[in-house]
């Protein structure tokens, strides 16, 4: 793996800048280190969502985080959605921007979904020459995130860490790190997660992200609904200790609660990230020391209710059998 040819700062542990919180955010001040937008959210000409934008920007660094960019989509990145997401880059000055390995539409329509892509090399060589040329236009270091997958293709040539892997490399562009929407594929589609945080490219990885889903027994959505589950705490402190310190985010979009809440989860996630930079130091020292990430394996498939080897049982009704599943909404 080749290291990039930009760099990013850590900017610590930070949460997503949503409505409900404008008020807290502005006035109080809490103790963030930063936040992330939506960034469709401010590609407009003015009025308040930029007006409370440029408070946060008083205070906070802002990171940008996209849904729309539909870079595997059919036809190219739509060339005017761009120059908008430029002109909002030169007002917020992110360190890096985001948007996922999707698509969202084609012919103009986009279905408001991150929708999965098959694992080719004919997607792989796509994406390519698409990130390469977002990233020279913007002029911003560009990443893209994996996204959770509730279906597969069965013209994939390869697993999706090899191909996030490959994107990124052959791109140049970093990797926005998703350990919810890992733990969420390898439930639905019965692959290691473990393997997968194993073998991203690390020294790509310009932010991690955090947070709840809903399991449906058969099954997980990705709703960015309630806390973080333990097995997703164990991949974070595992992926922290392989990546390093990198910039972490809690995303919480339904549901929202106070923000109270949020900051005490992004409290949990500094020290479950000093936990994970206290392994890697100690692997460092002497690479005899225990791991969090190494020799672990977790495959979340539909077989009796087990306990994993650091302590968490599983939940919902996939992990308690057939009788179980077959009782499943």
């Amino acid at each position: 793996m080749s290291r990039p040819s930009w760099t990013v700062p850590d900017l610590g542990v930070g949460v997503g800048l949503r409505v409900p919180h404008y008020r807290t955010v502005i006035e109080e001040r809490p103790a963030i280190d930063f936040f992330e937008v939506i960034s469709e959210n401010f590609m407009v000409d003015g009025g308040k969502p930029l007006y409370h934008l440029d408070r946060v920007l008083e205070s906070y660094p802002v990171i940008q985080h996209g849904v729309s960019l539909n870079i595997g989509g059919p036809e190219p990145p739509n060339q005017a959605y761009l120059q908008r997401l430029k002109h909002l880059v030169r007002r917020v000055r992110p360190a890096w921007l985001s948007d996922h390995f999707c698509w969202t539409g084609t012919s103009g329509n986009n279905v408001h979904d991150l929708l999965p892509l098959p694992y080719t090399r004919q997607v792989v060589d796509l994406l390519v020459e698409r990130a390469k040329r977002i990233q020279d236009y913007l002029e911003v270091p560009f990443a893209l995130e994996n996204t959770s997958s509730y279906m597969a293709y069965s013209s994939s040539e390869m697993s999706e860490w090899q191909f996030v892997s490959e994107v990124c490399e052959r791109a140049d562009i970093g990797l926005m790190f998703d350990v919810n929407n890992v733990y969420v594929s390898a439930y639905n589609h019965g692959f290691d997660a473990y393997e997968f945080i194993r073998n991203v490219p690390h020294e790509r990885v310009v932010q991690i992200h955090l947070a709840g889903h809903t399991n449906l027994g058969k099954y997980i959505i990705d709703t960015h609904n309630g806390n973080v589950i333990e097995p997703v705490w164990d991949l974070y402190r595992g992926a922290i200790e392989l990546c390093g310190p990198v910039s972490t985010l809690i995303e919480w979009d339904d549901e929202i609660p106070e923000f109270a809440v949020l900051q005490a989860l992004a409290e949990r996630a500094r020290g479950v990230r000093n936990q994970g930079l206290e392994r890697r130091a100690a692997r460092q020292a002497d690479p005899r020391a225990p791991s969090f990430a190494l020799g672990q394996s977790l495959i979340p498939t539909p077989v009796e209710a087990s306990t994993h080897a650091a302590g968490w049982q599983q939940g919902g009704p996939r992990e308690h059998g057939a009788a179980a599943i077959e009782a499943a909404p």
